[in-house]
């Protein structure tokens, strides 16, 4: 996250005393990235934050793949993944390999009685139903429909809903997740030519600073496995904090799209990369404006990477048959492109409205017994002509 942050109460000189108001020192931990050499940030707490007085289990959560080695175009129904009250056991894992798992989750309850981490993974929600508050350690960002949630690896955090209808796009990086280099200067700066900048980001801010003692559980992925831990003070007790390590939301209603006198390609949507896939959202847009231009994509051989699509709203011009909450899968290897009809149905038009989240990934992705349950088996052969 190349943007400089703070929040809180923070000494003038980092790793120098900084005593608490009643006596005694706040305590200083580096919350930092890929040994010392990521991002970071300096954060001062009223207590260690190594106080663990229990640790009461583990479960294996690991996704249980039914294709390993898949060849088939598919089509999730999203919306068929059943409501579940608790925010974890909701998150069903669909797709996944070993850079990425990408899955769908509509919880029901806030979480109230744990506080959770990844310890492996970067995780992207994107907000497709619900409004609500993400609340960490480092503060706390009100998120809306069209949000995308960005929470670095070890960053504990509740999610907090206003109702019960919630549907969640969430994937887990185990990569750290950035914008895409090309819209950025030397010195991190996103450029004039990006479809977003600095001004659009929700960063973090009514930091909660608890001084409690007590029986607080936390949650810990690590490697396939869920870890319940309880810690002996909150872990929400933090006075203040600087660096660019923290969370922050991105709307995506405030991606200004790329347009061109022809079809643009998709990188033009990119939003977020790592080094193993990138994240690209294609948004409402005025379509190409050559004179003999053809607004739908043309037909593109998928060779080095697996497309994954998911339907947020809108026109979806290229398909036929799309529903919001859909997923659509590309494996590399076959190419793919507009369904009968629609090539020619996109001349003359002028504008879509279509509201899509696409994962591009450079390793196959493996179909969990998840995802098969919700597959329509059929989607293979939707580009056969009537």
């Amino acid at each position: 996250m190349p943007i400089y942050h703070k929040l809180g109460k923070i000494p003038p000189k980092r790793h120098t005393q900084f005593e608490q108001p009643s006596g005694g020192l706040y305590y200083e931990q580096l919350f930092g990235t890929i040994g010392f050499d990521g991002m970071s940030s300096l954060l001062y707490e009223i207590y260690r934050p190594t106080m663990v007085r229990e640790i009461a289990g583990t479960i294996d959560v690991r996704p249980k793949i039914a294709i390993e080695k898949n060849m088939t175009s598919r089509l999730l129904h999203g919306f068929n993944v059943k409501p579940k009250k608790d925010f974890l056991e909701s998150r069903e894992p669909l797709l996944i390999n070993s850079d990425i798992y990408i899955g769908l989750a509509a919880p029901q309850q806030s979480m109230t009685s744990y506080f959770y981490k990844n310890a492996d993974a970067d995780e992207l929600l994107f907000i497709h139903q619900g409004t609500g508050t993400l609340r960490t350690l480092l503060g706390n960002i009100k998120f809306e429909y069209g949000d995308y949630l960005v929470i670095p690896r070890g960053m504990i955090y509740q999610i907090e809903f206003d109702s019960a209808d919630n549907r969640i796009l969430y994937a887990e990086s185990f990569h750290p997740i950035y914008t895409p280099k090309r819209y950025r200067n030397w010195f991190g700066q996103l450029l004039e030519h990006s479809p977003f900048c600095e001004r659009d980001y929700k960063l973090p801010q009514d930091l909660e600073t608890h001084d409690e003692k007590g029986d607080f559980v936390i949650k810990i992925k690590k490697e396939g496995q869920l870890h319940e831990l309880v810690y002996g003070t909150h872990p929400f007790d933090v006075v203040g904090w600087d660096g660019y390590n923290y969370p922050y939301g991105f709307s995506i209603h405030n991606f200004e799209p790329i347009t061109g006198r022809v079809h643009q390609p998709p990188p033009v949507h990119q939003t977020f990369e790592t080094s193993t896939f990138v994240v690209c959202s294609f948004c409402p847009r005025l379509y190409d404006y050559h004179p003999k231009s053809i607004p739908a994509p043309y037909n593109h051989s998928n060779i080095d990477s697996d497309e994954m699509l998911y339907y947020v709203d809108g026109d979806f011009m290229s398909r036929n048959n799309i529903e919001k909450g859909y997923i659509s899968l590309h494996p590399g290897g076959i190419p793919h492109g507009p369904h009968p009809g629609a090539y020619e149905r996109s001349i003359g038009k002028t504008s879509t409205e279509e509201l899509a989240v696409m994962i591009d990934t450079f390793k196959p992705l493996q179909i969990t017994e998840n995802a098969m349950r919700i597959d329509d088996g059929k989607y293979f052969k939707s580009w056969l002509e009537d």
